[in-house]
């Protein structure tokens, strides 16, 4: 089991490719706020709905600071196809070795209908601009995670 990251921790640099096959940086974002999820995988159902709601709020983060950056292990050619077939305009990095989402706690044991299985935690780290660990949620839900993440960050519009 991976270890789970705590408020205060330096998060694990990172360096992945996005839908386009540039590489994106957790030091690109020094000096901003940056909200860093883990979704299982593009073009399913809840990942698509959290990946929508990140995208339907991109505005009000924005203007409160935040940039957002979605780490699942797809490759980039299917990050292109959930962008585009979804019209996403968040940031969609692929980490098809797990390294970063193991050194962010959000790859490992978890229950999946009763059962224990090894895969992707559903997760968000929101790292400061100092590139600390602001907050480090897992095991969050799809659908409303959103909203009650603004609402957590009192961003409400």
């Amino acid at each position: 089991m991976s270890e789970r990251l705590e408020p205060g921790d330096v998060a694990p640099e990172f360096s992945l490719p996005d839908a386009d096959g540039q590489q994106v940086s957790l030091s690109d974002y020094r000096g901003r706020k940056v909200i860093v999820y883990f979704y299982p995988a593009a073009l399913t159902p809840g990942c698509t709905k959290q990946a929508c709601d990140f995208t339907d709020n991109l505005q009000l983060l924005s203007t409160a600071g935040y940039e957002v950056v979605g780490v699942s292990p797809d490759k980039r050619e299917k990050l292109a196809k959930f962008r585009e077939k979804e019209d996403l305009s968040v940031t969609l990095v692929g980490d098809p070795s797990k390294e970063t989402m193991t050194a962010y706690g959000a790859f490992g044991e978890k229950k999946l209908y009763g059962k224990t299985v090894t895969g992707v935690i559903r997760s968000t780290v929101i790292v400061d601009e100092d590139g600390k660990v602001e907050r480090a949620l897992y095991n969050v839900k799809a659908t409303g995670h959103v909203a009650k993440l603004i609402k957590d960050l009192r961003l409400e519009p």
